[in-house]
């Protein structure tokens, strides 16, 4: 809890004679991600006369939301502004400042989703600091060399992934795929299950209002499409895919079609790449023509503990990390992509990162798990949907009776009432 990496700022004596602060802040050490928030935190210190610490937590996101538990149900002050993932405002937004007053010239700039996603019971406890969705990344090659145009629908995607694999084989690729996913029973198939769900017009498993509107033919007939592709177009070992292991699939040249986070573009085009200059990316394809694109929402967010000693100076680094100017400095340096739309047209963004243009609609469209009207039992939420999930792409349960189960056992978690 303790451990506590220092970050040497510059300090500026204060022209008004005030004294400066310390800030402590949790920033991710995954790839390049210290680095850069490093590069951020030490501007906005020079800039303010205050210096920061970096906090260490650890890299996997069950382990930090622990530590972050433990920290703020004892009201410490050790860290003041938290990193936080897309799907905790609602499971630690009430340790958190609301952002809504101090951030009111700032709100208007980001994507709307991100910011309903981040107010809680009123509050805005978050603000964004860098998007995900989920892409459809494809082999532009292949597409060209069988005349298909890029699926707009699930049904062509599963054609167009059966012709390709099926040449591909023909041609001795024998363990060539028609298309790739997160299938693990984890957050990622709730990801993956709720892109197909809300594609279909199937909803969001639990609605703004808190009501549970899973069992219903749409998402009956997501989750039917879904396990039709098992051991057709997509190898039953995904099942027990993570992102990685779909990527390294994907990525070997052994599959048409990958579903993945935006990560992944710059890992396909990189030098040791075989698929280096074949791939395009795209939006994930509608749940039929009167359907819908629809993306889950991921990404990471920045919130001031409310047991911080300095919450307004706190608040003022915050707004400055997910300001403009600042998240343009991140998409350049580290291809962190902007939330807020008027960046994706920057033309010092396209031009470090090409790729970041063509994901504006993907944004757009995203869709929010329900983690912020759940609360505190998100995560058994999700456990129950994409364990249900799993059920149904293994041939354990048919898609009608599977959902009517979930159903039920959420109502139970519903009682006990989804804020604890």
């Amino acid at each position: 809890m303790r451990s506590l990496m220092t970050v040497t700022c510059l300090v500026l004596a204060l022209g008004t004679g005030a004294r400066a602060a310390e800030i402590s802040i949790s920033c991710s050490a995954l790839g390049q991600e210290y680095e850069i928030c490093k590069q951020g935190v030490d501007a906005w210190a020079a800039k303010t006369g205050n210096t920061v610490r970096i906090v260490s937590t650890p890299n996997s996101a069950t382990e930090r939301l622990a530590l972050y538990q433990q920290l703020l149900a004892a009201g410490a002050s050790d860290v003041d502004v938290f990193q936080i993932d897309v799907v905790w405002p609602g499971i630690l937004g009430e340790h958190f400042i609301d952002l809504k007053d101090k951030a009111k010239d700032q709100i208007g700039q980001h994507f709307p989703t991100i910011i309903q996603n981040n107010t809680v019971d009123g509050k805005l406890v978050a603000l964004p600091w860098f998007a995900d969705a989920g892409l459809l990344y494809v082999r532009q090659d292949l597409l060209d060399k069988y005349g298909r145009p890029m699926p707009q629908t699930w049904e062509d995607l599963t054609e167009t992934a059966r012709i390709i694999q099926e040449g591909e084989r023909k041609a001795g690729q024998k363990d060539f795929w028609g298309y790739v996913w997160q299938g693990r029973a984890y957050e990622g198939l709730t990801a993956n299950a709720l892109e197909w769900v809300a594609s279909y017009g199937g909803g969001t498993i639990v609605d703004d209002k808190g009501e549970i509107t899973i069992n219903n033919p749409k998402a009956t007939r997501a989750l039917d499409t879904a396990s039709g592709w098992v051991g057709k177009i997509t190898p039953e070992g995904t099942l027990n895919y993570t992102e990685e292991e779909a990527r390294g699939v994907f990525q070997a040249g052994n599959a048409a079609f990958m579903r993945n986070w935006p990560y992944a573009w710059a890992l396909a085009q990189g030098g040791d790449s075989p698929i280096k200059g074949k791939v395009g990316i795209a939006q994930l394809p509608k749940g039929g023509p009167d359907g819908r694109n629809a993306a889950t929402l991921g990404g990471q967010q920045l919130a001031v503990s409310k047991y911080s000693k300095h919450p307004e100076i706190a608040a003022d680094l915050v707004l400055y990390l997910t300001g403009p100017e600042e998240q343009k400095r991140r998409a350049i340096a580290g291809s962190f992509n902007p939330t807020i739309p008027a960046l994706f047209e920057d033309a010092d963004i396209r031009k470090a990162a090409p790729f970041i243009g063509e994901l504006l609609t993907v944004f757009t469209n995203a869709v929010a798990r329900p983690a912020a009207v759940t609360g505190d039992n998100y995560n058994k939420v999700s456990s129950e949907f994409f364990n249900t999930t799993h059920q149904v792409l293994s041939g354990r349960s048919a898609p009608e009776p599977a959902l009517a189960g979930l159903e039920r056992d959420l109502k139970r978690i519903k009682r006990r009432g989804w804020k604890q």
